[in-house]
């Protein structure tokens, strides 16, 4: 039951260490709906619906990161559940 939905852009080393595939994993374990995408400038954008403790979960596994990742910054915005256009968790 999706309640929650949040969209992130994450700032750091991000990038080329497998953040979008960890991230989707994340996801998918939760029960989230949503993707994940690297933007042009470097940072990589996120944005899922799910309940409020899963969304809070993926928060937490975002501003960590993969291993060889280095997060620095975690922007997050609240947003409508309606625009999570996918039943799934994707990567873009």
């Amino acid at each position: 039951m999706s309640d929650r939905a949040a969209h992130w852009i994450v700032s750091g080393r991000v990038q080329g260490v497998g953040f979008r595939w960890y991230t989707m994993e994340a996801a998918s374990r939760l029960g989230i709906a949503g993707w994940v995408r690297n933007r042009a400038n470097g940072t990589v954008e996120v944005a899922a619906a799910g309940s409020a403790d899963a969304i809070a979960e993926l928060e937490k596994a975002i501003a960590k990161g993969p291993s060889f990742s280095l997060v620095k910054r975690v922007e997050r915005h609240d947003i409508s559940l309606e625009s999570i256009d996918c039943n799934s968790f994707e990567i873009r």
